[in-house]
């Protein structure tokens, strides 16, 4: 009972927060869910990992409801009429965003915004928008408050996209976070301008390839206006629109070196082990989820077509490979610089890759029956484990583009997301140019997800997820902070030594 005990008397939590943690702890007494005596000993050397998810899961992890069907029909569970003016609109998101769970507690996806709201603007003026507009943001932030709840906008330009970004930058929120889908032979020069103008000012949005990510899933039918079937949700994951993942569960390439005498050994012998067993395990979740837990059979977002089952994968994570490939290698081959580290982890990542590629996943119908690759990023206090394939803090390669070039590289691996963050010179905001030239740079040689934020902002990104200095500082005093994101970031951000990411132009 200590750790209920240690949750009921905490003063650094909200009462929701208690709230989640003790459901979690809750759930996590009951072990349903078998495991394999290779799951349980790479398990026990933190080699692997279930991303706390829970021991029995009941509800999917991510969720991607289709709210641009929700905003054409209502919803006869929430006995909300369809919307039929802008007010109509975002006070029917604001009571769904309530009643839509995930592995937080709360909607890590609350929607493309640009494509919902563009079409309830009617004749109404832009100083009438904004206020709505801002109310809306305002609303979010402050009850969902999660920096992993995220919303998409573009390629295209749009009137509601353009005022969205005007709004975000007034309000200066962490939550949502923005994902612009851009694409330059969509988007106009001038609205991916006021994409970086924001960025400057606020931290949003994160720059998504949409060329390369526009075909991952199938559209939806009866698509609802989608040009595509993907969104970005949580830190920067590529998701199915009107579906999601299951799960998501993790090799911590870093730990799994510590077991290796060799690079053979590591490469041959130990990576395809570790990787069998986590994805026995992860069929082991999906199907106690599917068939076990009645979240599909229950849930009104499946009655009412707003997710589908069928529209769920699973996906398995990377991360530490730039520990990895230190612990392999020796201090003398530094990951991101030294070719000899960055054809290692080429190979590790390829063999991973091919190993989940040739593995049936259960109830993946959305992925081929196969689960999805993510580089994930981690989260709290996490020592020895650089996010997904990233380079370490204090190791980035002296020029920019030596360092874009690296992760685009390495980028190619990961369909259900994979990003980089930058700092910058705060003077950037007078060269536009400049940055719009490194993102179509980075894209046309097929990086997928990058973010910036200027180096003196308050909001800054963690793993990926935004959170404001002020806010760590406070909860690391000691003071309760509404935002639950703010104890992972202040974590990470003091053990990685975030602060001191090299800061670019």
């Amino acid at each position: 009972m200590s750790e209920f005990m240690d949750i009921i008397t905490a003063d650094n939590f909200t009462y929701k927060q208690k709230v989640l943690k003790l459901a979690q702890a809750a759930e996590n007494s009951e072990r349903p869910i078998p495991t394999t005596p290779a799951f349980d000993r790479f398990f026990s050397r933190d080699a692997l990992c279930d991303m706390h998810e829970g021991n029995a899961p009941y509800r999917a992890r991510y969720i991607c409801v289709d709210f641009q069907k929700f905003a054409a029909q209502g919803s006869d569970f929430l006995r909300l009429d369809v919307p039929e003016n802008l007010d109509d609109l975002l006070f029917n998101l604001e009571v769904l965003y309530e009643n839509i769970p995930s592995v937080t507690g709360r909607p890590v996806y609350c929607g493309q915004l640009d494509k919902i709201i563009d079409p309830f603007l009617g004749d109404l003026s832009d100083e009438e928008i904004l206020p709505r507009l801002k109310r809306f943001l305002n609303f979010i932030d402050r009850t969902v408050a999660s920096g992993y709840c995220h919303a998409n906008i573009g390629p295209e330009e749009t009137r509601a996209g353009r005022l969205l970004l005007e709004a975000d930058a007034e309000v200066q929120n962490a939550v949502p976070n923005f994902t612009i889908k851009y694409d330059p032979a969509i988007t106009p020069d001038d609205f991916a301008r006021l994409c970086l103008k924001t960025a400057m000012r606020c931290a949003n949005p994160a720059f998504a390839n949409h060329r390369l990510l526009k075909d991952t899933y199938p559209i939806p039918e009866a698509g609802y206006g989608y040009g595509d079937g993907y969104t970005v949700v949580s830190c920067y994951n590529v998701l199915p629109v009107r579906g999601g993942a299951y799960c998501l569960d993790r090799i911590k390439l870093s730990q799994l070196a510590d077991m290796a005498g060799s690079v053979d050994e590591f490469v041959d012998q130990l990576l395809p082990e570790a990787t069998a067993a986590l994805l026995e395990y992860m069929n082991a979740r999906v199907t106690f989820l599917v068939e076990k837990s009645n979240f599909f059979q229950s849930s009104f977002l499946v009655r009412e077509g707003l997710i589908e089952r069928e529209r769920f994968c699973g996906m398995l994570g990377l991360i530490g490979m730039h520990e990895c490939i230190e612990k392999l290698l020796g201090p003398g081959h530094v990951y991101g610089t030294d070719a000899e580290a960055n054809d290692l982890a080429d190979a590790i990542a390829s063999k991973i890759t091919a190993q989940v590629l040739d593995f049936p996943a259960v109830y993946s119908e959305i992925g081929g029956g196969r689960f999805m690759m993510h580089a994930q990023a981690g989260f709290g206090d996490q020592l020895e484990s650089t996010p997904g394939v990233r380079i370490r803090v204090g190791d980035e390669p002296e020029v920019f583009y030596d360092h874009i070039r690296h992760s685009a590289r390495m980028h190619r691996f990961f369909t259900a997301g994979v990003s980089d963050i930058f700092p910058v010179e705060p003077t950037a905001t007078g060269n536009l140019d400049a940055l719009l030239d490194v993102v179509k740079g980075a894209f046309a040689i097929d990086d997928k997800y990058l973010s910036f934020y200027p180096a003196d902002s308050d909001l800054v990104r963690i793993t990926g997820f935004l959170v404001k200095r002020s806010e760590m500082e406070k909860f690391a005093a000691g003071t309760a902070v509404l935002a639950d994101t703010s104890h992972d970031g202040e974590g990470n951000w003091r053990a990685n030594a975030l602060g001191d990411r090299k800061v670019r132009l």
